[in-house]
């Protein structure tokens, strides 16, 4: 029988409390801190669970230095702005020896000949500040201006290897404490959340220092919690009850208290001595488990720090030597496989950042198993990177790397990563034939559901479309319309207004265009123009989904090939059942308006640059309400360009073909004689 509070057990519950939190906590140290666990896994959790059972019926008993404690709390709405108890400041930066060679004569200058230096990695990280107050992990901010930040102690507290008690084994803990920590994110524990988030259809992360600030600044905790973060201090800002006459010290200390501090911190008394921790990092720098861009370099004597003083950027006792950053060649850690709307499966390469043309990259697309294999890469290969017209990230080629040991060579899996369904082959492409089950097809399909050519919902973007699938409020596309305010509501973002507003946005799209109602199920080969010729051609849906191939290539631009793709999609039963799980929403699905017998009927647009008073899609709209095509390029078969300021090069085409140009007035004067009623 489970103890209540206030029964005659509570004094030993106490006790065995403190000791199953005084035993779980030297658990986490030896793990996180040590790496040397004492227990498996199945016994740490048999402590673990008696503590939780014990909390639960002494709730008194629980305090905020539980281990219990580290998962967040509820959502918040914002982040508290909180002043930080000493400033953080920025560090004085070079790449430039010979600046390394004046700051040290400026501290010899300042203090002596005789100067010790501790040196220490320069973490690629988040810098927060973590306060104790006897032991106890009371707050934690953000460095955000260095004078003040965002409060983030529910976030920080779900961090495994951060104690929320200090150890006092060795070292008693002072009545108050202030320290300064980089969060970061281990590039293996980084990789392998990319590739979740590639598997799972979400857009993967940029780098392991951007991903691991956003997710200190999560509103809702739970959140952080499943992020691999990581909490390495290496200064203390203020304290009260302790004190420190070096550095080396204060790093000491930090370890003796059970915080995580940078490995090879080292003590150098002369610049020879730096450039050689540095040269050693710098050759190390590609097998290390962490982005690091450079070494630091700090006055060990505190006395002699405060004596130096600071700018109001910078203390003038440190700085950063950096190293010169990668450019081009990197090394591939990991394929991973990417999911799309279509359930074409990609293998994308997951690399170390690097810098090319100015912009960080992590990530390329290698298209599909007959790229990779023409190729040869694979994972742990060195490779040569670059931006396809400045902007699309792609692997060139593998780097050959002599007496190496190359891993396995790529396969594309057989069953999708997102959903299990056996994969099929379609020439180069490996497609998941589970279109509207596949929760990443599905992610994707939302998108293109809601985009500006198919329901056009507001605030339905990529964001909320993962969210809204990875808390399996949607399912399938149907479940979209039964969405309700409150279900939006406890998602990251939403308030009760927004929640309201998207909520009436999706409902007041049950009665839409059919064209667009198309066009948003992705039906292969069913762009915006298709789906409208469709749709003008057959003025109902149903008669569209029942059509035959040869009635569909009656369709002006529709072929053979086009009409197989269409009417295959429609005779899966598969989506048949989610399409009219759909439609059994209330969908009114509105037929186009044609004006009778119009002169423009199947004459072919193109638009060029923006008309003076009204809108592209307007004009576009004005057009296909005449029985007129919008296509998106010039040629011989064009009847018509409508070109505006800034046109473009179809401009100079429509020239060339003696294609005839309009511009707007030209226009409404030939969609007024064709019996368009325009305002």
């Amino acid at each position: 029988m489970s103890e209540r509070p206030g029964d005659g057990h509570s004094g030993e519950s106490n006790r065995e409390v403190e000791a199953l939190k005084a035993e779980i906590r030297r658990h986490d140290y030896l793990y996180y801190v040590e790496a040397r666990p004492e227990v498996a896994d199945g016994e740490y959790d048999q402590l673990y669970r008696r503590l939780v059972e014990i909390e639960a019926a002494h709730p008194e008993l629980v305090t905020p230095d539980s281990p219990t404690q580290r998962v967040g709390s509820e959502v918040r709405s914002e982040l508290p702005s909180v002043r930080h108890t000493a400033s953080m400041l920025s560090l004085d930066s070079t790449q430039d020896q010979d600046e390394l060679l004046r700051f040290d004569e400026r501290v010899r200058k300042a203090l002596g000949e005789e100067v010790e230096y501790l040196l220490e990695p320069k973490l690629d990280g988040a810098s927060v500040e973590l306060v104790y107050e006897h032991g106890v992990l009371v707050r934690a901010v953000t460095r955000g201006n260095g004078l003040e930040g965002e409060e983030i102690t529910e976030n920080v507290r779900t961090v495994p290897s951060l104690p929320l008690r200090l150890r006092e084994a060795v070292r008693p803990a002072p009545a108050f404490l202030a320290i300064r920590g980089e969060v970061i994110m281990y590039l293996s524990a980084f990789e392998a959340l990319n590739q979740r988030m590639v598997e799972r259809g979400a857009e993967p992360y940029v780098n392991p220092r951007n991903s691991a600030s956003g997710s200190l600044r999560q509103l809702d905790p739970r959140v952080t919690a499943e992020r691999p973060l990581e909490i390495l201090a290496f200064d203390v800002l203020s304290v009260r009850g302790a004190s420190f006459a070096h550095d080396h010290e204060v790093v000491r200390a930090l370890r003796e208290w059970g915080l995580c501090i940078p490995e090879r911190v080292e003590r150098a008394v002369s610049v020879d001595e730096i450039l050689e921790y540095h040269r050693r990092y710098a050759a190390d720098r590609d097998s290390l488990d962490y982005e690091i861009d450079g070494v630091v370099i700090k006055v060990n004597d505190l006395v002699a720090r405060a004596a130096m003083g600071a700018t109001s950027h910078h203390p003038r006792w440190a700085l950063a030597y950096k190293f010169e950053p990668r450019k081009e060649i990197t090394r591939i850690e990991r394929i991973a496989i990417s999911v799309g709307r279509t359930g074409r499966l990609t293998p994308v390469a997951l690399m170390r950042p690097v810098q090319v043309g100015g912009v960080t990259v992590s990530r390329a697309s290698l298209h599909n198993r007959e790229e990779v294999a023409r190729k040869d890469v694979r994972a742990g290969d060195k490779v040569r990177i670059q931006r396809a017209g400045d902007v699309i990230p792609q692997v060139v080629e593998r780097i050959e790397e002599a007496g190496v040991d190359r891993g396995p060579p790529f396969e594309m899996p057989g069953e999708c990563p997102a959903c299990g369904t056996p994969v099929i082959e379609d020439g180069p492409a490996t497609v998941c034939p589970n279109r509207f089950g596949c929760p990443a097809q599905l992610k994707g399909r939302l998108v293109h559901f809601a985009s500006r050519s198919g329901l056009d919902i507001e605030g339905l973007g990529n964001e909320t479309a993962n969210m809204l699938v990875d808390r399996e409020l949607v399912r399938d596309l149907a479940d979209l319309f039964r969405l309700r305010a409150a279900d939006l509501m406890p998602l990251e973002g939403f308030a009760e207004k927004s929640a309201q507003k998207l909520a009436e946005a999706i409902e007041d799209k049950k009665h839409v265009d059919i064209h667009r109602f198309l066009y948003g199920l992705g039906i292969p080969e069913v762009g915006a123009t298709v789906a409208r010729d469709l749709a003008l051609h057959f003025r109902d849906f149903r008669s569209i989904m029942d059509a035959s191939a040869e009635e569909l290539e009656v369709v002006e631009g529709i072929g053979p090939i086009m009409s197989e793709k269409i009417t295959g999609f429609f005779e899966d039963e598969r989506n048949r059942v989610h399409i009219e799980a759909v439609l059994a929403q209330g969908m009114d699905l509105i037929a186009p308006e044609v004006v009778g017998e119009s002169t423009l009927a199947g004459r072919r647009f193109v638009f060029t640059g923006g008309l003076p008073s009204m809108s592209r899609p307007e004009a576009k709209k004005l057009v296909e309400s005449a029985g007129g095509r919008i296509t998106g390029s010039v040629s011989r078969e064009t009847d018509y360009v409508v070109a505006g300021a800034e046109a473009g090069s179809k401009l100079e085409r429509a020239r060339k073909l003696g294609v005839t140009i309009l511009d707007e007035a030209a226009l409404v004067e030939l969609l007024r004689a064709a019996g368009v009623d325009l305002p």
